[in-house]
């Protein structure tokens, strides 16, 4: 009797130990640091992309071009206030050299709690972040072939509330979802060049209607009281995600994961034209700076820049320690572009690892 009682402790230990292992897992889409525990995850990976057919691409003769490799890192660090109270930082940093682009292209700093605990039905959590995205402002260049980013930052900082919640089952099963809503703040934090050689592609009428004579078209926009760079106020904007995850502990080293992630971006809008522009060469051009102006505003009042995501994801954890973890990671998406976005895509794949530690 007693050898079948302790077998049966010790399998029950087992298990115990297997969920608590699963848990404690730094792929867990639960994971939450212990109170005074840091954890650090830090990850690179290179992308593929080719460029999707709409308005922009086609202006920029970029449409169906492919970019490779697009270099990508990240790094999360996190600290256990309490087991149920977290504070963190996400961040990540693109190179694109085939469209010379670069710069943060994620950066967030807040606060996680646990409202529901392991022992609950189910793990809910709640959290807010600021959205760091203005800490560098958005930079680009207005071209003859309409406007090239030069990073990835839109110059705004804003506000993100999310919560996940789910489960890890006895079979060592992790499921779980999350919702997050992201709101910017609109401001001038921008620098956008002006290609002094383009002509006024916008505004070639009077604001009657009228055409502007072909000699005004023909100008030089520096001419007509316009800046090598100018900022402009930009509105306000939202995003929106919404996903679940799985993963499944194989055993005390091993561990698999997935899921699938929508993301929308919403469009882009210009208010107003921030800096004071310069008196016309020509006393006589006033008109037509005006005329310029007023088409530039009617141009990007709605940009229609914006694209949706769907994002697949995949995952196989290592753990060489009970602190520390590698993973290799593989993301597939897709997207549906707005008719002027230059972010839409027929391919787009991404493939990594993380580096994975506690202290």
């Amino acid at each position: 009797m007693k050898k079948p009682l302790i077998s049966l402790i010790a399998l029950t230990a087992s298990v115990v130990s297997a969920n608590a292992f699963a848990a404690s897992n730094m792929e867990n889409p639960l994971y939450m640091p212990k109170n005074r525990e840091v954890y650090l995850k830090t990850g690179a990976a290179v992308m593929y992309k080719e460029a999707d057919t709409t308005k922009a691409t086609l202006k920029k003769e970029t449409n169906g071009k492919t970019e490779f490799p697009i270099w990508r890192f990240a790094g999360d660090i996190g600290y256990g206030i309490t087991d149920r109270l977290d504070i963190h930082g996400h961040f990540g940093y693109t190179r694109d050299n085939d469209i010379n682009r670069k710069g943060m292209h994620r950066g967030r700093v807040g606060l996680m709690y646990r409202i529901l605990t392991e022992e609950q039905p189910f793990v809910l959590d709640i959290y807010g972040d600021a959205y760091l995205s203005g800490i560098t402002p958005m930079k680009g260049t207005y071209t003859a072939k309409g406007f090239n980013f030069d990073n990835y930052s839109n110059g705004r900082y804003g506000a993100i509330a999310g919560t996940r919640f789910g489960k890890t089952f006895k079979n060592d099963l992790t499921l779980a979802a999350h919702v997050e809503y992201l709101q910017t703040f609109g401001n001038h934090n921008n620098k956008i060049a002006i290609d002094p050689t383009i002509q006024p592609l916008m505004g070639k009428t009077y604001p009657d209607g009228t055409p502007l004579p072909s000699t005004i078209q023909a100008l030089p926009i520096t001419q007509l009281g316009f800046p090598s760079e100018i900022e402009v106020n930009l509105k306000s904007t939202h995003e929106t995600v919404a996903g679940f995850d799985a993963m499944y502990q194989i055993n005390k080293k091993w561990s698999i994961g997935g899921g699938f992630e929508y993301i929308e971006h919403s469009d882009n809008s210009v208010k107003s034209i921030h800096t004071k522009l310069n008196a016309p060469a020509n006393p006589a051009f006033q008109p037509f700076q005006d005329s310029v102006k007023k088409g530039l505003l009617q141009e990007t009042k709605f940009m229609k820049d914006g694209w949706d995501e769907y994002v697949l994801k995949f995952s196989v954890g290592y753990s060489i320690s009970e602190d520390v973890q590698v993973a290799v990671f593989a993301e597939y998406t897709w997207d549906d572009a707005h008719s002027k976005s230059q972010n839409g895509t027929d391919e787009k794949a991404e493939a990594g690892f993380r580096l994975n530690a506690r202290f």
